[in-house]
Formats: structure tokens, sequence, C-alpha cells
């Protein structure tokens, strides 16, 4: 590498002098650069002060012009240019680290005795849709590891939630929260600072997403106040993530936020995060935060870039981590994907996958396959780790292939194999019944009652 350095050393320095000797002369003439000053100096100035000009000009600008989506002076890009150096900006003045190997120095894993000796609350939010593959990892890839911690379950009532009754055997259930979804009023500064592109449900979509991870936030502060102390960990992780290894004391860092590489669509990966009660504050209030995004200048912000401008502008450094886990997908991908495009994974992958997209599937990629994939698409976009033939990619053009829950019960073991099968063979007096032993265990209970979850999923 320090030959290739060198060698681009010497091309360049004929170029300066071809093209700013003449010009070097007239500017030491005229008294602008100092006589002392080398020619090579001045040559090296002649270049780059208009270009550091021009660029701050540019930067100025871009801040300035207003980005009001009602006014006739917005066009469609000018948010975006302007929110990326907002972004940009808030980086240098807070500084957080955006890898972990640019943080690793100033930031220490906890123990393992540190970590299940404090007080911690796992945040489980989403809809149930593909939980009997998810709910029985979760269990035992988190909560039995940490048979202290407190689960906070914040989900929308559907025809899925019966299986949410797999969570019945919990070490801890603090607070359960199966509400009735309705629609969002959507303000101005919301419409200013998020942008519907890429959302399957548009703005409102996002706005609901945001509302599961805050409404689980104030359960938390509402616990704790309840019972007058103060959790040391939050950690907030989705009802479709399936998690093929443990949760471990690694990833608990100290005076940093937690968040997996790749997926991050220009931002952060907003699918998990695990931070002491500051940094998990500052990560979790989705919604109240909007209103100061929207005072800083931010517009059209997705998921991950609100996510990551909301811990920079309150100062939280954040740190990303490889983690076991990997989110179980309906939705249709071309394949193979190419640039912007979303790969993939086959639950069976050895990852760790980080919160990559995934299904059970017969695998048509690996290897060579793999690398000559990933190698085209973009990095900064739904690019995840895939070295060491880590990453095995499913062919996702269509529905889940028949046959797929062999498929699952082979890679995922026999004993999560037999949650999923033991849910769907449930009567609908035996769904009722698990759910009245969970409402028994858990310390609050703001849901439907067991015959209509029951109900309703047995209608489906």
């Amino acid at each position: 590498m320090g030959e290739g350095l060198q060698e681009d050393r010497k091309t360049e320095l004929p170029m300066i002098r071809e093209g700013g000797g003449s010009t070097g002369r007239k500017f030491a003439a005229s008294g602008i650069f100092p006589r002392w000053l080398t020619d090579q100096g001045q040559r090296f100035l002649t270049v780059s002060i208009p270009l550091l000009s021009l660029f701050l000009i540019v930067a100025i600008a871009i801040t300035f012009i207003p980005s009001n989506p009602y006014s006739p002076f917005s066009s469609k890009i000018t948010p975006r240019l302007r929110s990326f150096f907002l972004l940009y900006r808030s980086d240098q003045n807070h500084g957080p680290a955006a890898s972990a190997s640019a943080s690793a120095s100033n930031t220490s894993s906890s123990s393992s005795a540190e970590v299940n000796s404090s007080r911690m609350a796992v945040c489980l939010v989403g809809g149930a849709r593909r939980f009997e593959l998810t709910g029985p990892s979760i269990m035992e890839r988190i909560l039995k590891v940490y048979p202290e911690a407190d689960l906070f379950l914040h989900s929308p009532f559907d025809k899925n939630s019966f299986k949410l009754l797999l969570l019945r055997k919990a070490p801890r259930i603090a607070w359960v929260r199966i509400f009735q979804p309705q629609p969002m009023p959507e303000t101005e500064p919301e419409l200013r600072v998020l942008t519907a592109s890429g959302s399957p449900n548009g703005i409102q979509g996002l706005l609901q997403y945001f509302n599961l991870v805050e409404g689980c936030l104030t359960m938390i502060k509402a616990y704790q106040e309840q019972n007058s102390f103060k959790y040391d960990w939050i950690v907030r992780t989705r009802v479709d993530g399936f998690w093929n290894a443990p949760l471990g004391p690694e990833f608990f860092l100290r005076d940093s936020y937690l968040v997996p590489p790749g997926s991050s669509y220009g931002g952060l990966n907003d699918r998990l995060g695990i931070g002491d009660m500051t940094t998990s504050v500052a990560a979790l209030s989705r919604l109240s935060l909007i209103l100061q995004l929207d005072a800083a200048g931010f517009r059209q912000l997705n998921s991950e870039t609100s996510f990551r401008a909301q811990l920079t502008t309150q100062n939280v450094s954040y740190v990303t981590k490889r983690l076991p886990f990997c989110i179980v997908t309906d939705r249709k991908y071309s394949f193979p994907p190419f640039r912007y495009g979303v790969p993939v994974a086959a639950m069976s992958s050895p990852g760790p996958l980080s919160g990559a997209k995934c299904r059970p599937c017969t695998v048509v990629c690996k290897d060579k396959c793999v690398a000559d994939v990933m190698s085209e698409l973009d990095r900064g976009w739904s690019w995840t780790d895939w070295e060491n033939g880590t990453l095995r990619l499913c062919d996702a053009h269509g529905e889940w292939e028949s046959g797929w829950e062999r498929i699952f019960d082979r890679s995922a073991g026999r004993k999560l194999a037999n949650e999923r099968r033991r849910v769907w063979s449930l009567t609908q007096r035996e769904c009722v019944e698990e759910f009245e032993k969970m409402r028994r265990r858990s310390g609050r209970w703001e849901a439907p009652t067991a015959e209509e979850i029951c109900k309703l999923g047995s209608e489906h």
C-alpha cells in the first residue's frame, strides 16, 4: 500500500508543476504568497485554495437554501443534499464513531458477570407475522440467556397475535401491550423531515414503526417510576428477528450505543440497539425527536437516516458490531440483487447476519457466487457482511418455496422446530389457557381478551 501511495504522489506532482507554475509566480509577485514559501508549496496552494473555497460555498448554499417542501424555490434533491451536509457536520461536531474499528479503542465491553448482575429491559416490538419461527429463538438466545431481564412487549393486534403466547415461559414479563393500531396524524414537521420513498406503507408506515419503538420506551420509563429503580441496559429488538446464536455480553458497551452494521440505507441499521438508559432514550425517541430534527433543518429522511440524525444531534456515540440475527421477511426481492438491491439471506447461513433480510430457503448462491453478487452492491445501502463463507443467498423474487417448513426445521434444530409445530396444533381452548397463564405472570397487561386473540387467529 505504501508503494502505491508513493507512486500516486509521483504522478500527481508533475501535473501540479505543469498547471500551476505561471499562476504561482503571479501570486508570489503580487504578495499573496510569502516569499519564504517554496515553489512546491505555492503550486499546492494554487490548486487547493479554489477547490476548498468551492466546497465551502456549496456547503453554505445548500445549508441556507429554503427546504420547505411548499416553497417555490425548493427542489426534490435540495432537502436530501442539505440533510447530507447536516449529518456530515453533526458527525464532525459530535464525533460518534461510525464503525467498530474506529471506536473500539474508546469503548470497552462489559463482562458477563457485570451484565448478568445489572438491571436489564428487553424491548420487543412489531407484528407477530412469523413469530412461530422467530419467537422461540428470542426465548432461547436472549431471554433465557439473561433470566433477570424484564420483558416489555409492544405489538399491534392482528390475526397472528396468538403466536405471542410463545413468550408465556419468559423468565420475567414486566409489561405486555397488544393494541389495536389506528392511523396516525401526519404533521407538517413529519412530512418535511421524513420521506415515503422506500417505505412499503409510506410515511404512515414510518410513523407506526416509530410509535412502536417509542411506545416501548414509554412503558419502560413508567415501570421504572412505578418500582423506583433505573435500568442499566435496554435491549431493543424486533419480533420478526431470528437469532441463530446467543446475545453475548460483548455487545453491551459502556458510553456508546450499539447497532448492527450493514442494511444502513444511507444512515444506521435500526433493526436492533443496545445501550444504557441515557443513550437508549436518545435512540428510542423516534417520534418526539422529529421536532428537533425539523428545527435543525433535516429533510426527507428515511428510517435509517432519521435514526442516525437522532444520535448525532443528541451527541450520542455509536458503535457497529456484527450480531447473530436476521429479519424474517415475506417481501419479494429481485435476484440477483444489483447496486441498490436487497440481498435475502438463507436462514441456514452461519452469519452473523446483523439484521439482514432472510427466509428459509434452498440455497441458490454461496462462496464465489456470493462474492460476485455482494461486490456489485452499494456498501452504504443494503450491503451486509459476507466474507469467509458467512452468507448464503436465497432467490427471493417469488413466494416462499414449497417445503420451507422442513428447510427451517433442519437448520433451526429440534427444539425450535417443535415450538413452530406446536403453536399451529393448539386448539382454541388451549390457546386461551396459555394466554391466561401468560397474563397472570405479567406485571402489567394491556391487550384484548385471550378469547378475542385466539378466535381471530383460529379464523385465519
